[in-house]
């Protein structure tokens, strides 16, 4: 597939030297998912490297009504100081398909290294075997769970952000949402990292980008609809599932979100940061020019990788440090 014009150079040139393509989601089902969840894990396994700056434990909370416990891994500096220290809890990736907080140690330690706070991230149960609202429900159960033990985990409770990056970002959004209007867990920040918002499919960067790098149109639509069914674009779908939904945005904590130019995410990112701004709600936000989806990640010696990845810890230290 050649590349969009508007394609970071760098970028592309990396992409050029890549020696296998990329997997063509375009075609998903659900049949797949065993395959490239498991695929997934290995390459994980293969990839995974312990820091020694980094202290790492299992823990679990008590999960929703009728559901099963919700794993967390809670990560720290190896020599942190006696609390309390800000938190970050955080939501993984993975279209609302596949993942699971192991893949993101590399990620969120250096959040724990370069912010100086404790991250505790959530396994939350995956669609299509939990469809909506199993995910949120078991991301906000984690984050009741974290502030109530906050003392014990040497957690300020006056300092939790709440984040995610791309399905994590969408679920962090409607976490936040459900905090508000559950009177709790108090959420000082939402770093929203190209955050999947919007399952109606109707925004100009959605029709744009049937061909993408990564997460293409079509595995969009089969992200919402693993997760919604055939609820999915229609007038019964909740919020807290789909953030660009809901109606009210007022009395939300302070935002940070960003976005690649060449992805599907971008037009509902932009117009969530601009609703925020307009209901009163400080938001910064950055749109990456030549950027696709998850480019941070997977060519992050890129000038426009480490200059996302620098803005995110700024931010996080502005917030949680001030």
């Amino acid at each position: 597939m050649p590349h969009h014009p508007n394609l970071d150079r760098e970028l592309a040139a990396a992409l050029d030297r890549f020696e296998m393509p990329f997997p063509d989601l375009s075609t998903l089902t659900a049949e797949d998912l065993p395959e490239m969840r498991a695929q997934a894990a290995a390459m994980y396994a293969a990839t995974a490297v312990d820091d020694p700056l980094v202290t790492i434990e299992e823990r679990w909370a008590q999960g929703p009504e009728g559901a099963p416990d919700v794993r967390l891994r809670v990560y720290r500096s190896a020599g942190a100081a006696d609390g309390p220290l800000p938190c970050l809890y955080w939501i993984h990736g993975g279209g609302m398909i596949v993942g699971t907080p192991d893949a993101d140690d590399a990620l969120v330690g250096r959040f724990v290294k370069e912010v100086g706070c404790v991250v505790v991230s959530v396994d939350y149960r995956l669609a299509p075997e939990h469809p909506d609202p199993a995910p949120v429900e078991d991301c906000y159960a984690g984050l009741a769970w974290t502030a109530k033990n906050a003392a014990e985990l040497g957690i300020d409770p006056a300092r939790v952000a709440v984040g995610g990056a791309s399905a994590g970002g969408g679920l962090a959004a409607g976490t936040v949402l459900l905090a508000r209007d559950r009177g709790g867990p108090a959420v000082a920040y939402q770093l929203l990292v190209c955050p999947m918002l919007d399952d109606r499919d109707n925004t100009p960067s959605t029709l744009e980008f049937e061909s993408a790098v990564v997460w293409a149109r079509a595995a969009n639509v089969f992200g919402w609809t693993s997760l919604l069914g055939d609820r999915k674009g229609t007038d019964d779908v909740s919020p807290y599932a789909a953030p660009a939904r809901a109606e009210d945005l007022s009395g939300l904590p302070p935002a940070f979100i960003d976005v690649g130019e060449l992805e599907v995410f971008r037009d509902e990112c932009l117009l969530y940061a601009q609703r925020l701004s307009q209901a009163g709600v400080s938001t910064e936000f950055h749109l990456y020019a030549g950027a696709f989806h998850g480019f941070d990640l997977i060519i992050p010696d890129a000038e426009v990788s480490r200059q996302a990845g620098a803005a995110r810890i700024v931010a996080l230290r502005r917030a949680l440090l001030a």
